[in-house]
């Protein structure tokens, strides 16, 4: 009795995720253009079901609600039905799509498509190959084989974008790193952007009353050609007319001056517009969590062993409150959720890894911690590079006459 009330609770929750997830499918990723692919639209909803499915039951696995076997049972499931789109539905879709729309194979696109997939899956199971993820007694066909390749795949994307995030969500909201941007300076480069304009209109009417000039006195239709006679006209000018040769490079020397100003003034005013939300209370709110996560990075990187599970635990409900809509955009990919169970097992205290081992099986977790860190500190150290050379260079531009 107890597991089907249990059942019922489950199925009611993974239907309304259903639901969320189709209307935020229609209403947020594709609001602006129609989508007449329906079978896109159920396998990313049953994927941001069962997706969240996986963060409830953690949910449920600290807070004690349901019975043990309600949960492993549903654990199981969850894991299959991830794996079973993960693996062999959306890259045999995607690689359907990719022949339908190639005239020459559309006769036999189902053909092709499945040696899209089983090309797929080789990769797919070599990956696994140079990791040591695995015991050597699982066999060829469970669902740890499954798992720990699409963990290497999803941990590493998440650390990847975690390195960045960590480096550069500090650097977009801390009032530290903004530049000091007044009215003042916002005016004069617009001054210099009119006064480049001017020059770039007076440049072109020269040249308009030159060729209507020559025009005139009938130069343009003896205008030699050839390689000698573009030397001629660039070294030599009729009398009373100038070069256009130079002066057209002039003017395109001054376009491009022009674009470069725009795009400065635009960064000004994007500037200007960080520095004014920064003083609302949002922004100050934004510029705490800035401070937060440079500790954060810097923790990470030197891997400062001081509550770290509790830490890393509270982090990722702290990430899903203050990002929910870069989260829900994430959510197109399940690789995420398995990943993110993976790492989150780690981080949870002894007493609630119990089942969630049990469903993963005997995978190589410590592995896939190490291999997070490192490519998080890779790719924090890459951004902290690009992001201080764009903010040193940033200055200098402005400053340039």
């Amino acid at each position: 009795m107890s597991f089907l009330i249990d059942s019922s609770i489950m199925i009611t929750s993974q239907i309304l995720f259903f639901g969320f997830g189709w209307l935020f499918f229609m209403r947020q990723l594709f609001k602006d253009y129609e989508v007449r692919q329906y079978v896109v639209q159920v396998i990313f909803s049953v994927t941001f079901a069962f997706s969240c499915t996986m963060f409830e039951l953690i949910i449920f696995e600290i807070l004690g609600v349901l019975n043990s076997s309600s949960r492993y049972f549903h654990w199981k499931m969850n894991l299959c039905v991830i794996l079973l789109i993960l693996v062999f539905m959306v890259p045999f879709y995607i690689g359907y799509f990719i022949v339908s729309n190639i005239r020459l194979l559309h006769k036999q696109r189902l053909l092709f498509s499945c040696l899209l997939w089983l090309t797929f899956m080789y990769f797919f199971w070599k990956l696994g190959d140079p990791f040591p993820i695995l015991s050597p007694k699982h066999g060829i066909l469970s669902i740890e084989q499954l798992i720990s390749r699409v963990g290497v795949i999803g941990v590493t994307l998440m650390a990847l974008l975690s390195g960045f995030g960590a480096v550069n969500c500090p650097y977009t909201y801390m009032s530290y790193f903004l530049r000091n941007v007044t009215d003042t300076d916002i005016l004069a480069l617009e001054r210099r952007l009119l006064q480049t304009m001017d020059m770039i209109i007076s440049k072109k009417k020269r040249m308009a009353m030159t060729r209507r000039t020559m025009f005139q006195k009938g130069e343009v239709h003896n205008k030699p050609s050839g390689f000698w006679g573009m030397i001629k006209s660039v070294t030599t000018s009729a009398p009373g007319s100038e070069n256009l040769t130079l002066i057209q490079q002039e003017v395109d020397a001054l376009e491009e001056l022009s674009r470069q100003l725009f795009l400065e003034t635009t960064d000004l005013y994007a500037t200007k517009e960080r520095i004014e939300y920064s003083k609302t209370f949002k922004g100050k709110y934004f510029n705490f969590l800035g401070y937060f996560f440079s500790i954060y990075c810097v923790w990470k990187i030197f891997m400062v062993k001081f509550w770290s599970q509790h830490i890393s635990f509270i982090l990722v409900g702290i990430i899903i409150v203050t990002s929910i809509r870069g989260l829900l955009i994430t959510l197109t990919k399940g690789m995420y959720f398995v990943s993110s169970v993976l790492l989150i097992r780690m981080s949870m205290p002894l007493e609630y890894r119990t089942i969630i081992t049990e469903v993963l099986g005997e995978l190589q977790f410590n592995f896939y911690h190490r291999w997070f860190d490192v490519i998080f500190l890779v790719s924090a150290l890459s951004s902290i590079l690009f992001l201080y050379l764009a903010h040193k260079q940033a200055p200098e531009k402005h400053m340039a006459p």
